[in-house]
């Protein structure tokens, strides 16, 4: 029976690393025919299975941000899926981990067995060194676009701003400014990506001085919503890839006299509670936020229990909810 066991624990650490049952063998046996790439990698899944065999596993939860109600929606549902596989959780938040090199150190944690990354501020050159070291872990809604290898969950982006766009299009909208978030961002870049998708349908060239791309806060989102309606040609929309960034929309369009939506029509992106505090409440995409933190866990213990993922790139759909915020354009 003993000799089972131990031919079961084989066979799930050599399918955890990728390696061959008779490496993990030769491993386990001190035989010096092992690269140490590959002696490590094993000798790490051993110790997670030693640890976790002895109690709770432990999943490191990386947060580099304040946990507001975008953040803190992902970490509470993390928390939530983690109790429910008994496993515990050790978070990392808050913005000052963004300057601490946090990755390098994490396979050298005791006790620890595997991590969730929630927009990770390193490059995927970094992810990937990670992943060499044999370290299990699942990226939540990538800043950049996740190495091949590597596990991740995301909102799709680009269809959530094109129905953002249509909705506004389908309303006579062609004149439509966009305040969008930072430019190397994966889902800036995608939001931006559906937005000229869905003007493109209609026959309409968006013009780059229509697009800001600036930091996702109210405050940022007031400054570039009142360049654009501060120009020559005021648009008749502004679709704001942020809900922080519809408020500040809205706050502009108020200082200049404007009515929203008669005069204009304001749009966030992420549906969280501040878009429904507005008034007019806004319009905007919803993104799956609770569902993109338990699939990560769901992803992350598959690995853990020596399977592979069900995918390594998953996008959860989003969904365009209609509110007050956004109608007609004027004149029509």
């Amino acid at each position: 029976m003993e000799t089972d066991r131990r031919r079961a624990r084989v066979r799930d650490i050599a399918a955890e690393t990728g390696v061959s049952i008779a490496t993990v063998s030769r491993v386990l046996n001190d035989h010096v025919n092992v690269s140490p790439r590959t002696r490590e990698l094993v000798l790490r899944a051993v110790e997670r299975r030693r640890t976790g065999d002895g109690g709770p596993r432990t999943v490191h939860v990386r947060c580099p941000y304040v946990l507001t109600d975008y953040f803190g929606l992902i970490v509470s549902s993390i928390a939530e899926a983690l109790r429910l596989h008994g496993a515990r959780m050790v978070l990392d938040a808050g913005e000052a981990s963004q300057h601490t090199d946090t990755l390098a150190g994490l396979p050298d944690e005791p006790g620890v067995a595997g991590a969730v990354l929630i927009l990770p501020p390193e490059d995927g050159a970094q992810l990937v060194e990670l992943a060499g070291r044999g370290f299990p872990f699942v990226v939540v809604d990538p800043r950049t676009p996740p190495p091949p290898d590597v596990a991740a969950v995301s909102a799709a982006h680009f269809s959530g701003a094109r129905a953002l766009t249509a909705h506004l299009v389908g309303l006579g909208h062609r004149d439509i400014g966009v305040v969008a978030g930072p430019e190397e961002w994966l889902a800036g870049d995608a939001r931006t990506a559906g937005h000229h998708a869905a003007l493109a349908r209609v026959g309409v060239l968006p013009a780059p001085d229509r697009v800001h791309h600036v930091e996702p806060t109210a405050a940022e989102g007031l400054r570039a919503a009142g360049a654009l309606l501060d120009g020559p040609d005021r648009p008749t929309a502004i679709a704001c890839f942020n809900d922080k960034l519809a408020v500040g929309a809205l706050h502009a369009a108020f200082e200049r006299g404007l009515r929203v939506p008669e005069d204009l029509s304001v749009a966030g992106f992420d549906d969280i509670d501040l878009s429904r505090a507005t008034r007019p409440a806004l319009t905007t995409v919803r993104q799956p936020l609770r569902e993109m933190g338990r699939l990560a866990v769901t992803q992350l213990m598959r690995v853990l229990d020596g399977h592979r993922p069900e995918a390594l790139h998953l996008e959860l759909s989003t969904t365009l909810v209609v509110r007050g915020s956004t109608g007609p354009v004027p004149g029509r």
